[in-house]
């Protein structure tokens, strides 16, 4: 009886959770885009191109802070799990020291090789090398903020407090809007202003978030620790955490390095709109595994594998049926609603834009599936396995470049990675935990497939119904979503699913009657 209540309290944290997420996550798809559709127009492409990609050069080095959020996650929700306050304490504040180090570390790279890199070899305009200075610079100040905060972030997610990232990530999103219109009325370089303003806002942000973790949580306290033990565990499980990382980060960032090589900025900055798109459309998914998450590990700390997996499935079913709602949709009708985001799209856009979308598909499972073998602990092959996979995307993608491949190609290789990369996952749960695979598949994809089918058939036959203006798209996306919606119900949703969908639409319309 008492592991049923336990099992609905903590369903129930989850959806709560997960309101706050989506909350900040609406908020932030309006903001965000229209915030985007500005500093394009502010910057203009050549230098938006290059905000991207000095920008991705930092952003090379986060594989070391994936590494250690990873880390540090994985063992205050362990301690949470067990119970454990003296055990908490000394990990929080062992994972201070670590960050510090870490950001040593960073900071020693950023300021060789990648001071080396931007000036030597980059594809920048000559007259433009000292704004792109300024950009790197003030984007490494702002990812060392990023790394020593880790610790407090990991503290919010390990204890739910998931309605701070909405009301904070609210507050964040809205202050960038208006920097980017100061950034537009400030006498001086666009590219130096908005890189100076959102390195402030970045720092009175992590401010905010340390404050937050200070007054909630009695652990975010710096003690000395001299267990040797834990900090070992920590360095150890981060270290392959590290080494997987580092090839998400070469797929992610390290690709637009090599488009510069090859191309202009203006490439990159096709490339970048594509990833602010897909960065926005992934929080459907992220923010619903992010509530979903710190209760995997939680449930294996506690010895509930059954509880785990079943965990593991929904998030995966719902991820992907969160996603597929935006993504098929935004596919069929990248173009036209580019044309009226942005104006003027620069070549290669719409393309990147909808390999994004397909990436994004393949890939919202993963972070359930990855929480899943993160919390064993065990993750030495699983991180050396996943990475070489993603590495493979560099030296593939430049020899297609090399035969004079077009720009799309990296796009291409990245999803077909993107699909092994998930088998391979699998197969490693498979052995630590000895999940079953048919019972993976039938209980995520066998629904899902048939609906995602459906639902693109309706979404490219209604297309070329409506006109390509704004009334026309907007009528598009409703009745779009309107076929997407009745195929998920009939088709997506199993008999329980469907109960728990209707009950909660009629308590909603109770309320609203009120």
């Amino acid at each position: 009886m008492s592991d049923s209540l336990d099992t609905k309290s903590s369903n129930k944290r989850i959806a709560k959770n997960t309101m706050f997420l989506y909350m900040r996550m609406f908020v932030s798809i309006i903001v965000n885009l229209y915030t985007v559709r500005v500093l394009w127009q502010v910057l203009g492409i050549d230098d938006y191109g290059i905000y991207n990609v000095v920008g991705g050069i930092v952003l090379m080095f986060a594989f070391l802070n994936n590494a250690m959020i990873a880390s540090s996650q994985r063992f205050i929700s362990f301690e949470l799990g067990k119970g454990n306050k003296e055990r908490l304490i000394k990990t929080f504040s062992i994972s201070i020291t670590v960050h510090l180090i870490l950001a040593l570390c960073v900071l020693i790279l950023a300021e060789t090789i990648g001071v080396w890199f931007l000036n030597e070899k980059l594809n920048i305009p000559s007259t433009r090398m000292a704004a792109a200075n300024w950009v790197y610079q003030c984007s490494v100040i702002s990812f060392l903020l990023n790394v020593i905060s880790v610790p407090y972030n990991a503290c919010i997610v390990a204890h739910e407090h998931m309605k701070v990232y909405g009301y904070f990530g609210i507050i964040d999103i809205i202050i960038k809007l208006f920097l980017v219109l100061l950034t537009a009325v400030i006498p001086f370089d666009h590219l130096i202003t908005y890189a100076i303003l959102i390195l402030l806002l970045s720092a009175s942000m992590r401010f905010a978030y340390s404050i937050y973790c200070k007054t909630h949580f009695e652990e975010c306290r710096f003690h000395r620790s001299k267990d040797k033990r834990l900090m070992k565990d920590m360095f150890s499980f981060a270290g392959w955490s590290f080494i997987g990382n580092m090839g998400f980060s070469v797929r992610d960032q390290g690709i637009n390095i090599i488009l510069n090589l090859f191309f202009n900025v203006a490439v990159n900055a096709a490339k970048g709109i594509a990833t602010q798109v897909g960065t926005v459309i992934n929080g459907f998914a992220t923010n619903f595994t992010m509530a979903l998450n710190p209760q995997i590990t939680k449930r294996y700390a506690s010895g509930d594998i059954d509880g785990m997996l079943q965990l593991l499935y929904n998030g995966c079913k719902f991820s992907l049926i969160l996603m597929s709602i935006v993504v098929i949709p935004l596919i069929m009708s990248a173009k036209t609603i580019l044309s009226f985001w942005l104006g003027d799209v620069a070549p290669y856009t719409v393309g990147f834009l909808q390999l994004a979308l397909i990436i994004s598909i393949i890939d919202c499972v993963v972070s359930p599936i990855t929480t899943s073998l993160q919390a064993t602990g065990r993750i030495k092959k699983f991180q050396i396995i996943i990475s070489i996979i993603m590495l493979a995307n560099l030296p593939i993608s430049w020899i297609w470049l090399k035969l004079d491949a077009n720009p799309y190609i990296v796009m291409v290789v990245s999803i077909a990675t993107s699909i092994i990369a998930l088998i391979s996952r699998l197969v490693l749960l498979h052995e630590l935990i000895n999940f079953s695979y048919r019972c993976f598949f039938y209980k995520v994809y066998s629904r899902t497939i048939p609906y995602l089918f459906i639902s693109s058939i309706w979404a490219w036959i209604l297309f070329p119904i409506f006109d390509s203006n704004f009334i026309g798209i907007i009528l598009y996306i409703i009745f779009s979503l309107i076929g997407i919606g009745i195929a998920l119900y009939l088709i997506a949703l199993n008999k329980s699913e469907k109960k728990v969908f209707v009950e909660s639409i009629v308590s909603r319309l109770k309320i609203l009657k009120r």
